[in-house]
């Protein structure tokens, strides 16, 4: 094993060995090979098992290495920069356990958690074939038996139905349903008589199409009473919360994927001449790969933000996560896109440039945006608190102090206390309360350090533009049936405004944490805040996509960082098989002439 390097995230990524070398365990040949195959990655999920991943899918109190979802997010982000088959089927254990966590006995989650750290896989079993997100319409139902339930029906679409030995499985516990109609039980597949389940074939995928996408039949499964996660009746709200913490965590699988495609795009580009140039001179190229460097950054600062919130807003979690799951795969899914205009062909062939791991990239992510509830399901839970939103806002009764804390990354994170999740934000967004107070913070420093003008400029912009949102927001409240289009939209704006308002308070409370780092570049003078803010004016439509300087910089400080051997990100993060020191020459010289 390598020796440690420094983060969790690091002694992960170091242990994992250089991904370019095609002879490796783990390299992006293998994994390109496994997914001609459609085979699952077992032998690789067992190293990760040896180096005690699992452990940091089980909170601490429960015997595991869980303490915060910010290093959660990270290590994760680690593993899907490498492969998002690999983090989606091992990751799931994650998603299994997480309502014990949230709500099973102390005995249950101890049992669960050495369980987990001994390898053993756990799934998630929500969705129906005929009912797709409708929980509530859900027909596997639990009648009462001698010592428990017995179990009919069919769970389809789960990750790791297969492979997993026990599930976590909502349940229809009154025939009548409702919201309290439902249970979550534990279903430990090595109790039960085999002839009272079956395993539902494995369903090929566009992509990640090695992993155990398949489902689960039961027929009379008698499930012992202890099984019970929390009280009967409880499931729909236990499995609620739940996904509020796992839709956040779905941010490392974006965030990992666009690492991965911005290296691959990034590495063409100084690589390829045209005209007897390079193409990273040519200025349409530069902006692409510009304006993509500044959008993965936006995301990265949602994401820490949002694996932070947990700890401390954890009654706000609702907006976050919704805001968090929408905003990381819809825009991964654009920067893969655009950035397909930089690689051309290439962004689709198998076997001609980065072992063709491009379009598996871009295939595996797509899945993303519907785990744990699509575009639509979170657009419309915003929708939901438009009310709260709009009066916690006018009145000012949200606690930006809670957002405060974790935009501080020097701030330690109390642990998580699942009691404080809540269904709806009922005082309203922290978040967006504290914008005022960033804006203001920020326009009195650039008038003593001119620098940061633009970033101040850019955020006056976002808070005129967010005033306007939530006078949007008043005409929906109390909507009864269905959401009109024009209720999406409105959501989709306020979840960038809800992202703008991080990124101020991530950078007005963190710059000076990196004065001295690998990544100071980005922090200083506001250069990653106003390229960020930028994106998301030009994405509300307010007058952004002209922080030409801003996106060139970022450009350059991600061609230095690369050939570094360092991520190209907000935090210092060395690579594996990275150079000891950087280089003088920013652009590797030109190895493919061959014309397009």
């Amino acid at each position: 094993m390598a020796e440690p390097t420094g983060t969790p995230a690091e002694e992960l990524d170091a242990f994992l060995g250089d991904p370019e070398d095609p002879g490796g365990w783990f390299s992006y040949a293998r994994c390109v090979d496994l997914d001609d195959e459609e085979a699952f990655p077992a032998d690789i999920c067992r190293r990760l098992d040896d180096w005690g991943l699992p452990a940091h899918y089980v909170p601490v109190e429960h015997g595991g290495q869980l303490t915060d979802y910010a290093t959660l997010l990270q290590v994760m982000r680690t593993l899907a920069r490498r492969d998002l088959t690999v983090a989606i089927g091992h990751g799931k254990t994650y998603l299994g356990g997480i309502c014990v966590w949230l709500a099973g006995s102390p005995e249950q989650a101890a049992a669960l958690g050495a369980d987990i750290r001994a390898g053993v896989p756990v799934s998630l079993g929500l969705t129906e074939r005929a009912h797709g997100s409708d929980l509530l319409a859900g027909e596997v139902r639990g009648t009462p038996g001698a010592h428990g339930w017995l179990v009919d029906g069919e769970k389809w679409l789960i990750n790791n139905a297969t492979r997993g030995s026990l599930l976590s499985l909502l349940t229809r516990t009154d025939p009548a349903g409702g919201p309290r109609g439902f249970s979550v039980l534990l279903v430990d597949k090595r109790a039960l008589d085999p002839a009272t389940y079956r395993h539902l074939p494995k369903v090929r995928t566009h992509g990640i199409r090695g992993a155990d996408i398949s489902g689960i039949a039961f027929h009379g499964a008698a499930v012992d009473a202890s099984a019970l996660v929390g009280t009967q009746g409880a499931g729909l709200e236990i499995v609620l919360k739940a996904l509020q913490l796992t839709r956040t965590m779905c941010a490392a699988l974006s965030l990992g994927a666009a690492d991965h495609g911005l290296r691959i795009a990034l590495d063409f580009a100084c690589e390829r001449e045209l005209y007897g140039r390079r193409l990273v001179e040519l200025p349409q190229a530069r902006r692409v790969l510009g304006t993509a460097a500044a959008d993965v950054l936006l995301h990265e600062a949602l994401g820490t933000a949002a694996a932070r919130l947990v700890h401390t807003q954890t009654d706000e979690m609702s907006v976050t996560a919704a805001v968090t799951k929408y905003l990381l795969p819809s825009g991964t899914e654009d920067v893969l896109s655009r950035l397909t205009r930089v690689l051309g062909a290439r962004a689709f062939l198998k076997g001609v440039h980065a072992h063709g791991t491009f379009q598996k990239i871009e295939r595996d992510h797509r899945i993303v945006g519907m785990f744990d509830g699509n575009t639509l399901v979170n657009l419309n839970s915003l929708v939901n608190q438009f009310r709260s939103l709009v009066r916690g806002y006018r009145r000012g009764t949200a606690d930006a102090s809670a957002a405060t804390a974790a935009y501080d990354l020097s701030t330690p994170l109390p642990r998580l206390d699942p009691l404080r999740l809540s269904l709806v934000a009922r005082r309203g967004s922290g978040v967006l309360a504290g914008l005022g107070p960033c804006v203001t913070h920020l326009e009195e420093q650039a008038r003593a350090q001119p620098a940061l003008a633009p970033a101040a400029a850019a955020a006056r912009a976002v808070a005129d533009v967010t005033d306007r949102v939530h006078q949007e927001m008043e005409q929906w409240q109390g909507l009864v049936g269905d959401v009109p289009p024009a209720a999406f939209e409105t959501a989709r704006r306020y979840a960038l405004c809800h992202a703008a308002s991080v990124c101020l308070g991530l950078w007005m409370h963190s710059a000076p944490q990196f004065a001295d780092t690998t990544t100071a570049p980005l922090w200083r003078d506001g250069l990653w805040l106003h390229a960020a803010l930028d994106r998301i004016l030009d994405r509300l439509g307010a007058g952004g996509g002209t922080a030409d300087a801003a996106y060139d910089a970022l450009l350059e400080h991600m061609i230095t960082a690369r050939r570094a051997g360092e991520l190209f990100s907000l935090y210092p993060h060395r690579l594996p098989g990275a150079p000891a020191e950087p280089v003088a020459d920013a652009t590797p010289h030109a190895t493919e002439r061959t014309p397009c």
